[in-house]
Order: C-alpha cells, then structure tokens, then sequence
C-alpha cells in the first residue's frame, strides 16, 4: 500500500463561520493518500479589524503543515512590521521564520508531538484536516526561545509544506503563497487568479534552483521534489553562504495585495 491507500477515503470535515464582516466556509477530504498530510487555520478575528486564512499542503509528512497552521498567524500578528500595517512584510517574514522556528531541540521536539498526534487514532479522525482549536489565534505569544537537547543540532525537518495566506483587512485582501496551493477570487462568477504555482520549470525558479546547485530532472527538484518553494524540507536548504531567499527551495512567499 505504501503512502497511497487502496480506495480512497471519502468522508469530509467542513466547517463554517462568520463575524460581522465576513463569512466563510471550509471542506477538506483525505483522498488516496495514507494519511491526512494538509492543515489549515481560519481566523476570521485575527485582531478587531483582520481575518486570516491558510492553507498548508504537506508532503512527506504531517507535521510541518501543521506545525504552520499552530505557529504562522502567530508570528504575523506579532511581528512588528504588522504593528506598522505593513502586512506583507509581516507575512513574508514569517514565512521565513517557520524554517528558523523547526531547527534545534525545540523545533525537533515540536514537530515529533506534531506528527504523531494525529497517528495515534483510528477511524474517522484520520482523514480530518487538522487546524488549532479556536480562539488559539492571538492570547499567547511565545519568543520562542532555544532549549539545550540531544537534538540541538536539528537542521530541520526532511518533510514540507506549501502555505497559501490571505489576510483580509477591511477592503484590502494581502495573499502570500510559497509552493503550489492556489489562491483564487470569483467576481460576478469569473474566476481569477491570485496566486501562481512555483514549479521548477519557470525561469525565476529554475535560475535560482541552478545557481544555488541543484537540478532538474523530469521536472522535479534534484529528481525529487516537484515545487520550487515550501516551508520544511532542509535538504534542499543547505548552502551556508546563500541566503534563505536563494536556497535551492525557499520558503520566501509572493506577496500579492
């Protein structure tokens, strides 16, 4: 069986919500894969005046995908360039912070509870998309600081994660993608594009990919990965004198307001 099942698993978790300005609606199915990889968060009261939205499409794992979910929107509303309403520059460092935030004991230990909460049971509960409980947005922040361990020397996780975010604040709505998850609007029931899949076959990824030293081959990152840009995957992530923005894969979103 492996990492696919042999008939897919079809039930569907959806949820509803709204506040004064806005309501929303989510739905996710686990499909073909062996588990459910992919999280979400939907904060529709980030703070009085924003609502934030994520999407995090794991691969190779659970645990980075919602590892984001728990932590992402965190680190937006605490960030001081959002304090300044410079929301795009709070998201896009964020990003980046997701891969600072996974290394060492801390990360190591977070990302083990992570993976393994949803593997210890069975049934439904399995093809559920995993979010934090409600209400976990913004009434605790953590500097997240470093803990001494056997594992202080973690680089990071193997695993990844896409994120997909839109912040909507008032009549501005701020999207930030890194991987292929994809942001779309409807007006009058046309549909239009906010965000574009980074694969390895476009131009700005594929210089960046060979210049940082890896390659492409059938379309896939080192003959292994099939995106160009995801929170997690270390291996991809290990050229000490680039930074994290020309690494081989980056988690270094669009930002698109």
């Amino acid at each position: 069986m492996g990492v696919y099942l042999s008939t897919p698993k079809t039930e569907k978790f959806s949820e509803d919500g709204e506040n004064d300005w806005l309501r929303f609606g989510l739905s996710s199915m686990q499909g073909w894969r062996a588990t459910m990889e992919d999280a979400h968060a939907a904060y529709p009261d980030l703070d009085s005046m924003t609502s934030f939205f994520g999407v995090y499409d794991g691969h190779g794992g659970q645990a980075v995908s919602k590892f984001c979910a728990k932590y992402l929107h965190q680190q937006v509303l605490q960030h001081e360039a959002y304090s300044a309403g410079d929301i795009g520059t709070s998201l896009q460092k964020s990003f980046l912070r997701m891969d600072e935030m996974m290394r060492g004991q801390r990360g190591w230990r977070e990302l083990a509870v992570l993976g393994d909460k949803i593997d210890q049971v069975s049934g439904l509960i399995e093809g559920l998309i995993w979010s934090p409980r409600s209400g976990e947005a913004n009434n605790h922040f953590d500097d997240w600081s470093s803990e001494e361990g056997p594992h202080s020397d973690f680089d990071g996780p193997t695993q990844g994660s896409t994120a997909c975010v839109a912040i909507i604040r008032n009549k501005q709505l701020i999207v930030a993608n890194a991987g292929d998850s994809r942001c779309v609007i409807s007006r009058k029931g046309q549909a239009y594009n906010l965000s574009k899949d980074h694969k390895p076959e476009l131009e700005l990824e594929k210089d960046r990919i060979l210049k940082a030293g890896g390659f492409i081959q059938v379309g896939r990152i080192n003959g292994s990965l099939n995106l160009a840009r995801a929170i997690g995957d270390v291996e991809f992530k290990q050229n000490k004198t680039l930074p994290a923005e020309k690494q081989i894969v980056t988690a270094n979103p669009d930002i698109n307001a």
